[in-house]
């Protein structure tokens, strides 16, 4: 692989988990990307000491870096600051990834490998071979449903629209106009895919599994869900909205 590959941990009280999943995704990162990597940590200020924990690694390992919010803002925020970063910093391939190993690790080296081939690689729960493990019968039809929501309303052919395990070439991120997006939470994921294809960019979908968070407790609330439910049919108004103006 050629290219500079930064891979985008958002945190906020995940001093459990951190070190443990810095150090795993680092060892598939100097597999995959051996001449140029980097780990940007995103942590918003968390009260648990995650913060400290970050810039002990940072300041062990020459590939880890750390990016301080002093506001919570929630996911959305926090990943296009990272974003921002790793792009001034010259990255090729920007990785998205959860820090509870809901994400496994070893599947970072996967989408690297299948972005040689495509503009944007969605680690995806609902094609073949993909799955959730440890969930119940609610949270799996929370969603699932929330990705046929988002499917059927913007239609888009996607099965995994709200999943957060993703590969982007730097192309993607410089052509969707990051500082527009508005979605915070759960619409987020969403929001960045539809505009990756909107763009007419190459989207895959790579099976993985889910699993649920060994340590700590979940950041997904109702109030998150429900921000996605209203703001996934806005995106769809902007969408035709742009296309009379340009029309």
């Amino acid at each position: 692989m050629s290219g500079h590959a930064w891979l985008i941990l958002p945190t906020f009280d995940e001093a459990e988990n951190l070190e443990a999943i810095v150090r795993a995704a680092l060892t598939v990162l100097e597999r995959a990307a051996p001449d140029a990597h980097r780990i940007l940590i995103v942590d918003d200020d968390s009260p648990d000491g995650t913060g400290r924990i970050a810039d002990s690694l940072a300041a062990e390992l020459p590939a880890v870096a750390v990016l301080h919010r002093k506001v919570r803002e929630g996911l959305g925020p926090a990943y296009l600051a990272g974003f921002a970063r790793a792009l001034d910093g010259g990255a090729a391939y920007v990785l998205e990834m959860d820090a509870d190993f809901s994400h496994d690790p070893d599947d970072l080296a996967r989408l690297l490998a299948a972005a040689q081939d495509a503009d944007l690689v969605l680690g995806s729960r609902y094609v073949a071979g993909g799955g959730v493990s440890d969930w119940g019968r609610v949270r799996r039809l929370v969603s699932r449903g929330g990705s046929w929501y988002a499917r059927i309303v913007l239609g888009l052919q996607v099965r995994d629209l709200t999943g957060g395990y993703k590969c982007f070439r730097r192309e993607v991120l410089e052509a969707i106009d990051l500082p527009t997006i508005r979605s915070r939470g759960y619409a987020f994921q969403v929001e960045l895919t539809h505009r990756a294809l909107r763009a007419g960019f190459r989207v895959v979908e790579l099976p993985i599994v889910f699993r649920d968070r060994r340590l700590g407790t979940s950041k997904m609330t109702w109030r998150i869900a429900i921000e996605a439910a209203i703001l996934v049919p806005q995106l769809r108004v902007r969408r035709i909205s742009g296309q009379r103006a340009r029309d």
